[in-house]
């Protein structure tokens, strides 16, 4: 369901993807290419949301922005199934694992990757190319060139969804 909240109307480009469960209200900018999955919750209703091309958005998904602020979500990215994402900054090409937390005014670098569950806390920094994990996260490794070529090809899976489910999601039941 899109929903305008006091004025705030959601952009979302006739080139997104945004299943019938998923809630999006307010101030959003959900770009070209982007995939939004069942039961994602994206609220810009005090805050700003933007979510730049061929990201995805997973299943139970919440993203949110203090009154006033910003949420950004770079390009290509992946945010997987029930992480919280709440007055950050995720640059280009992060993968975020199920059920992580970025929270107010963290920035996570550029090809950054959070494993499953991590805990990025209050202003903490991610640097690019880095893998993190834990609660808080820390840094546990550097990404390499190989694994941004593996990652690429299966985000275009992603990328290709926004089409695919357009055409062919159908009910039946």
């Amino acid at each position: 369901m899109i929903y305008e909240f006091e004025g705030r109307v959601p952009k979302i480009s006739d080139k997104a993807y945004v299943h019938e469960t998923a809630v999006v209200i307010g101030k959003v900018t959900i770009s070209d290419g982007v995939w939004v999955g069942p039961n994602a919750t994206i609220r810009g209703d005090y805050g700003t949301i933007e979510i730049g091309e061929n990201s995805a958005v997973e299943d139970n998904v919440v993203i949110h922005a203090r009154p006033g602020e910003m949420t950004k979500i770079g390009k290509w990215v992946t945010i997987g199934h029930g992480s919280i994402v709440h007055t950050a900054t995720v640059n280009d090409y992060v993968v975020i694992g199920m059920g992580s937390v970025i929270t107010d005014y963290a920035v996570v670098g550029t090809w950054a990757v959070l494993a499953e569950g991590s805990v990025v806390k209050i202003r903490q920094v991610v640097e690019p190319e880095t893998i993190v994990a834990g609660v808080p996260a820390q840094p546990k490794t550097k990404v390499t060139e190989e694994y941004k070529k593996q990652w690429i090809e299966f985000k275009k899976i992603y990328v290709s969804f926004t089409e695919r489910y357009k055409k062919g999601l159908k009910t039946i039941g």
